[in-house]
Formats: C-alpha cells, sequence, structure tokens
C-alpha cells in the first residue's frame, strides 16, 4: 500500500469511535481492470453504487501467492493514478467455475449493460489473456473468485 492509500486508510481509521479504530487484519489498496479508462470508470461506477463485485481469476492469485479475499477485508479503491476514492469492505466470497456465474453477480458487477452475455464475453476475454501469460488454458471450469463488497467510507 503505498503513502496515500494509507493516509486515507488512516484518515478513516480516525473517523471512527476509539473503540473501532484497531486496524484491520487486511487491507489493501488496487484500481480495477488492467487499462486507464477502465479502472477510473470501475472507480466511479463503485462510488456510484453501481458496482458492488467484482471478479478474478483464481489461477492469478495462486500464481502470486495471494491470499483468496475474506469477508471483512478492506481495499482501498483508487483511480488509475493511485489516488484513494472510496474504501471497500468485502462481504461475500465465493469461488466457481466461469460458466456457473449467474446473471445475479453480473449485474452487481455493474459494468457494461449489466447482463450475463455482457458479463462473460468481457471476463472471458480479460481472464484468456491472463490465462495465456500464467501458462493456462482459457476454458468454461476456469475457476474464479467472486467478491461482493460494500462502500464503508469515501471523503
Amino acid at each position: 500500500m503505498d503513502r496515500r492509500a494509507r493516509q486515507y486508510l488512516d484518515k478513516f481509521l480516525a473517523s471512527l469511535p476509539p473503540e473501532d479504530r484497531q486496524k484491520p487484519t487486511a487491507c489493501d489498496a488496487y484500481y480495477f481492470c488492467a487499462d486507464e479508462k477502465s479502472a477510473n470508470l470501475c472507480a466511479d461506477l463503485v462510488l456510484k453504487g453501481e458496482k458492488r463485485a467484482t471478479a478474478g481469476l483464481l489461477w492469478s492469485y495462486q500464481a502470486e501467492d495471494e491470499a483468496i479475499p475474506e469477508i471483512g477485508n478492506l481495499s482501498v479503491i483508487t483511480n488509475w493514478d493511485g489516488i484513494p476514492q472510496c474504501i471497500i469492505e468485502i462481504t461475500k466470497v465465493e469461488i466457481k467455475a466461469f460458466n456457473e456465474v449467474g446473471p445475479e453477480f453480473a449485474f452487481e458487477e455493474g459494468e457494461g449493460d449489466k447482463s450475463l452475455s455482457w458479463w462473460r464475453e468481457a471476463h472471458w476475454k480479460f481472464f484468456s489473456a491472463e490465462c495465456a501469460v500464467l501458462g493456462q488454458k482459457a476454458a468454461p471450469e476456469m475457476p474464479v473468485v467472486l467478491e461482493k463488497f460494500k462502500v464503508i467510507y469515501r471523503d
């Protein structure tokens, strides 16, 4: 977590009652997607309350030796330039096969036209590129980490 995100987290924690100020055991900072336009759009969708979920390829977590998110984890969401936009708290985590993701999740992810067909097309493209880098073959059964979250802080 860089200095700006750490300061943003500290400002949030200072806004809490003293008994609730313990630093969370897991907090990270990131932007969504892999390009500036999408990252900034997704941050805006979170702030508008339209984006309440995100998905990641399980194989990427494993390749990077990164822990699977857990309920209660916090994240400082930034724009592409790393400027904090809000803090989210994970409310639900599931691992499902790509082809088992349903329309409710696609809607909650809030991107595109919010349909399952849009979600599948966009994520197939994104995950296929990740698979190529990881030496994996994209398949309908590839495992996807599905996170739901809520915004708990913005200033």
